[in-house]
């Protein structure tokens, strides 16, 4: 495996990132903690997670399902660079309880205490804003930070779902403050069928420092290989996936690409991976394995190397914007 620093930071961390969104949801609790202690074997150090994974009423299990896997001690919590996010309504489905939710000083604190007991950890490496508050203004969202890294609960912080200038403002107000490291990470919807992170995100956290953390690596499983799967009988597919091959011009340029790969004799998914990590920015992708095989597969996909006629014959199937601001101006 693989490592980078972590944007401007000193923390080191794979290059591929283990998601934990299907731990509880899809993966019981047993098979979670194989695909940890698997990921760590394979030299995965960085885990991902959010304090609202396992949804609906089980909102919180996913973080209980890794605090239970480094109660287990061997070192592993040691071992782990490990990402959870605040933003969710952590009650019941519906609108949430005033102060329950967001980015407010009073929320922050409430919800990083929650997700340390769940996790059973003293402290969170990086913690993560899920979503952009538009409510909730910088300077008090840094105060409450800034107290929680005094506390030692907290290290660094990073963003989700940001757009450009909300990192640039985050940023220059933690800046302008003083002692603030401000966001250190973007985590952002960013795939080959994907690219509109390359118009204003991706520039942004380059030139704040920011590592760039794409999620969603296989568009929901649509550069997966989809369409060969159906074709030899296998799972079909589904949510966002489905979605998108009902337009036949995605079909086709979906089955074009799954054409090109296969000439190379390389898995689709593993390309996928492959792709991102020639990406400027890039620290390491999401991968949300539900089994180990899966896993096995991403590492595979980290030690790839495409060539450059590869590369260009995959930006001509899925072009990006071109650069800013030149994707949209003169």
């Amino acid at each position: 495996m693989k490592y980078t620093q972590l944007g401007r930071t000193g923390l080191k961390v794979s290059r591929l990132v283990l998601g934990t969104m299907n731990f509880g949801p899809q993966t019981d609790e047993a098979d979670s903690h194989a695909i940890m202690d698997a990921a760590l074997d394979a030299g995965i150090n960085f885990f991902d997670t959010a304090n609202v994974y396992g949804w609906g009423e089980n909102k919180g299990r996913t973080e209980s399902i890794i605090g239970n896997w480094f109660a287990r001690g061997e070192g592993r919590r040691d071992k782990v660079v490990l990402a959870t996010k605040v933003y969710g309504n952590m009650g019941a489905d519906g609108p949430a309880w005033p102060n329950h939710d967001k980015l407010s000083a009073v929320n922050i604190r409430r919800a990083v205490d929650a997700s340390l007991k769940r996790l059973q950890t003293d402290y969170i490496d990086v913690y993560q804003f899920h979503h952009v508050d538009r409510a909730t203004p910088f300077d008090e969202i840094w105060q409450a930070i800034d107290v929680l890294i005094q506390q030692g609960k907290i290290l660094y912080v990073g963003s989700s779902n940001f757009p450009g200038y909300k990192i640039a403002q985050a940023n220059e107000i933690a800046a302008r403050r003083g002692g603030t490291i401000g966001l250190v990470s973007e985590q952002c919807l960013y795939n080959l069928a994907e690219r509109r992170a390359e118009m204003e995100v991706v520039p942004a956290a380059q030139e704040y420092g920011l590592g760039v953390i794409p999620w969603s690596p296989l568009h929901g499983g649509l550069l997966g290989g989809v369409i060969k799967k159906e074709v030899q009988g296998g799972r079909r597919a589904s949510g966002r996936a489905a979605d998108a091959l009902a337009d036949a011009g995605t079909r086709a340029q979906i089955q074009s690409y799954e054409d090109l790969l296969d000439k190379h004799g390389i898995e689709p998914g593993e390309a996928a991976l492959a792709w991102l990590l020639t990406r400027p920015g890039v620290t390491g992708p999401i991968v949300g394995p539900r089994t180990a095989e899966q896993l096995a597969s991403a590492v595979r996909a980290s030690e790839l190397e495409l060539s450059e006629d590869l590369l260009t014959a995959l930006d001509e199937i899925f072009p990006g914007p071109g650069p800013s601001p030149e994707a949209f101006a003169w």
